[in-house]
């Protein structure tokens, strides 16, 4: 469009472009941030269904939590010291890989809102224009257009739009106004790319995507806080390995002085000094390694609960005496039980069962494609009266057309392999279930055969234990009577040192192989405060 450029132009030039970008910084990037949030937990939260676990701690961090959420400073107590729920806690709200799967749920479902904008109506508005000047005249050329496309459920894409001749606007002319053009158009497949299941399929999978996405978040939080507790007891278990030996190389201390006053008197041969010093020596070692091992592994804790290494923390041991004092206790479930209660439980078995029908519903898009196409197109045009109002459309004058297209299936190559990888998929996904199913019950066999072996051990290694502390303790007087000598009561220490760190493994592995049974069959539940409980059976 042109027209000459006069001066009055200048004017509606500036309030042109003064509206185009008002319209486009009137909506800030906060407000693009807060509906997308807004529209992306819209759809969590229908989607989340009350078997899969507690709806809380997966918002994102940069979003305000939830009043139910698990709200604990990243900082150290001033106590220093660090307790099981606290350490639960502080992951739950600061662990970089929890953090990191929260924000794959939340990209998930981000990603379904495209989806669903595609069947939804697209509205777009243009204005372009130019001012040109040469040595003869000057110009302006312009065009505004605005409208909508839509594509339907059934394929059909629907689009309509109106442009604006702003010619005799921009001239000034008071006595002329907008001009406009009406342009709509239809697109009906009517073979090849008609249908719900077909046209749908993206949105179908998408939303699909975001119901797994949800479940595969639930199974990392079951996993998640079993690894914290795990991590948690194993960290106590290496700090009582270190007071056992500094126990024991104490008793050894204690042992070489009497050696040697004895000695010294005559009543001993210095040989058993000698004896008792070399292994006074070798249980320091062992209380340094030991020491330096539980360094270790708490620096590497720490780093778990995001805190610096640096910190200075200490968890708590009443923990582990609050374990030691319960005991063991074993869950009531036999192992056809178990495995029944996986296999209708499992969450990332669930996905699995899910995918197959995922691939049926791709080896019947992909037999779609095979067909031929055969679209039915219609459009219409209508211009407004001239030299009048624009608002007044002269649809008796307008043109309409009515056809068809088509695309006869005489090169279907690609269409043909698509297909036939369709169906090899299939195959493979329904393999990968029956494979996953194997494997779930596998892992409830090996989580049950595992708690009874450790039940057993920890029962054993009560009985080793209490002999070995029998062992030390009547050692002195078998001592006293000349029934017994220095070495037997070094080989009495060391195995109750040795005992005492057994049963202490003992203890944990049971709890650890306790809580891995109950994620494998499917039945730990995660709670509001990052802590675990039994699911009803």
């Amino acid at each position: 469009m042109f027209c000459k450029f006069r001066p009055i132009t200048s004017l509606f030039w500036g309030v042109g472009i003064a509206v185009i970008f008002f319209m486009a910084s009137s909506c800030s990037k906060e407000y693009y941030k807060a509906e997308a949030d807004k529209e992306v937990y819209t759809i969590i939260d229908d989607k989340w269904q009350e078997r899969f676990g507690s709806k809380v701690n997966y918002v994102i961090n940069d979003l305000p939590v939830s009043p139910n959420d698990v709200q604990i400073e990243n900082a150290v107590p001033p106590s220093g010291v660090i307790t099981l729920a606290q350490a639960v806690a502080m992951a739950t709200a600061h662990n970089r890989q929890y953090q990191r799967q929260k924000e794959g749920l939340y990209l998930t479902a981000l990603d379904l809102t495209l989806v669903r904008h595609q069947f939804a109506k697209q509205w777009f508005g243009t204005f372009d224009a130019r001012y040109t000047r040469d040595s003869e005249d000057e110009k302006l050329e312009y065009n505004a257009e605005t409208g909508f496309s839509q594509l339907l459920a059934d394929g059909a894409i629907v689009s309509t739009s109106i442009a604006l001749d702003w010619a005799r606007f921009l001239t000034g002319d008071p006595d002329t106004s907008l001009g406009s053009v009406l342009s709509a158009s239809v697109t009906q497949p009517l073979l090849r790319g008609r249908g719900r299941d077909v046209v749908q399929e993206q949105l179908t999978q998408a939303e699909r995507d975001v119901l797994y996405q949800i479940r595969s978040f639930n199974r990392f939080r079951q996993t998640f806080v079993v690894s914290i507790i795990t991590d948690y007891y194993e960290v106590l278990q290496l700090w009582d390995v270190v007071t056992n030996a500094e126990n024991n190389w104490k008793r050894k201390v204690q042992l070489r002085e009497r050696l040697e006053m004895e000695a010294d008197e005559g009543k001993t041969a210095r040989y058993l000094v000698d004896q008792a010093e070399q292994s006074e020596l070798s249980s320091r070692d062992s209380w340094v390694r030991a020491m330096r091992i539980y360094e270790q592994q708490l620096d590497e804790f720490k780093i778990r609960l995001s805190l610096p290494t640096s910190a200075k923390i200490k968890l708590d041991d009443n923990e582990l005496k609050v374990l030691s004092e319960k005991g063991i206790i074993e869950p009531d479930y036999t192992l056809d039980a178990a495995i029944e209660t996986a296999l209708l439980w499992r969450l990332d078995l669930a996905n699995s069962r899910d995918s197959v029908d995922d691939a049926t519903r791709k080896v019947i898009v992909a037999a779609d494609g095979l067909g031929a196409q055969l679209d039915l197109i219609g459009s219409a045009g209508v211009e407004s009266t001239e030299e009048t109002d624009f608002t007044r459309l002269r649809f008796h004058e307008g043109t309409y057309s009515l056809g068809v297209r088509s695309d006869l299936p005489l090169d279907r190559k690609a269409e043909r392999n698509a297909y036939r990888e369709a169906l090899i998929a299939l195959d493979q996904q329904q393999r990968q279930f029956d494979n996953d199913r194997d494997n779930v019950e596998l892992d409830v066999r090996d989580a049950h055969r595992r708690l009874q072996q450790e039940a057993k051990s920890y029962s054993t290694q009560y009985l080793a234990t209490e002999l070995a502390r029998k062992r030390v303790d009547v050692s002195p007087l078998l001592w006293e009577a000349g029934r017994s000598n220095a070495r037997d009561t070094i080989e009495a220490q060391d195995a109750l040192f040795e005992a005492q760190n057994r049963l202490t493994a003992a203890l944990v592995s049971h709890l650890i192989a306790k809580l891995n049974f109950f994620q494998d069959v499917g039945l730990l539940q995660v709670r509001p405060d990052g802590m675990w409980e039994q699911r009803g059976q």
